[in-house]
């Protein structure tokens, strides 16, 4: 069955198809499919949270997504992400989900986690699952993060404690398969203490908003993975399509989606690199 295009969908679709043709034409898609793919960068940014207690302001937290082990991001661009956040030296790293792609096999997983668990950070390590991380063999990730010691909060939550202090992190199951249940993931937090919430999905954002949580941690865009002059992605994800990229604010919720590590089909990236994030958090008691 044919999809009729708005009117808007086609001029985005008619100038991008013309400027992806230029680009071809000068080299932009052999640089999107080999170089900047590979081309880490580091986003630093500062988030002031209104109940982040004094003891943790100035935490730094990296922040690592959609690794999507696979034919198309292999163990050197996971082992380049590990190195990059082992070398900023934060107290905490969270991983928000899709370590492999939607086509799995024991060796993409074991390959990606087995990298990870080098992971170094004083508070700890911990992840969530992402919808491709389901779609073939959810147990698969969930056991191999097992094997390698690295937890997972799937519709739970942790306190990290400090000073006599309390910063809490959620993670909730993946939105799009429905698998998320926020209300039993904060059921043992607190009202009045500082909640981070791993949420895989970026535009969960608007349900998280309703609840006390303070700050949403997301992936899933991959910010679009191809960013055209005038028209932005091309092509973004179901529940990544509001909030695809950056820093956003929701009522009192914040959120920050990364473009994460690895791709998936067209495995090129074209003003849209791979990204490292590092969040200090500022506390307004300070």
């Amino acid at each position: 069955m044919m999809t009729q295009l708005t009117r808007r969908q086609f001029l985005k679709l008619s100038l991008g198809t013309t400027i992806a043709g230029v680009a071809s034409l000068g080299g932009g898609v052999a640089h999107a499919l080999t170089v900047e793919p590979r081309a880490l960068s580091l986003e630093r940014i500062t988030i002031r949270l209104a109940r982040l207690p004094r003891a943790f302001d100035g935490w730094r937290i990296v922040q690592l997504s959609d690794f999507h082990h696979s034919a198309y991001t292999g163990d050197a661009e996971v082992h380049a992400a590990v190195v990059a956040a082992n070398a900023l030296r934060p107290e905490l790293i969270l991983l928000t989900g899709d370590f492999v792609s939607a086509v799995q096999s024991n060796r993409h997983a074991d390959a990606c986690v087995r990298l990870l668990a080098g992971l170094r950070a004083p508070a700890g390590v911990f992840g969530i699952m992402g919808n491709h991380d389901y779609w073939d063999n959810g147990a698969l990730i969930r056991d191999t993060m097992r094997v390698y010691n690295i937890p997972m909060l799937l519709n739970d939550a942790v306190a990290i404690e400090r000073d006599g202090a309390r910063l809490w992190l959620a993670g909730i199951e993946d939105v799009s398969l429905g698998r998320h249940d926020l209300a039993r993931a904060l059921r043992s937090v607190p009202h009045d203490e500082a909640t981070i919430l791993l949420a895989h999905e970026p535009d969960f954002a608007d349900e998280a908003a309703r609840y006390p949580v303070d700050l949403q941690l997301s992936g899933h865009s991959h910010g679009g993975q191809v960013r055209l002059p005038l028209v932005g992605p091309m092509v973004l994800p179901e529940y990544g399509e509001k909030y695809p990229m950056g820093w956003y604010q929701i009522g009192n919720l914040q959120l920050y989606t990364t473009r994460g590590i690895g791709m998936i089909p067209p495995p090129l990236r074209m003003n849209c690199p791979p990204e490292v994030t590092e969040i200090t958090l500022r506390s307004a008691q300070v």
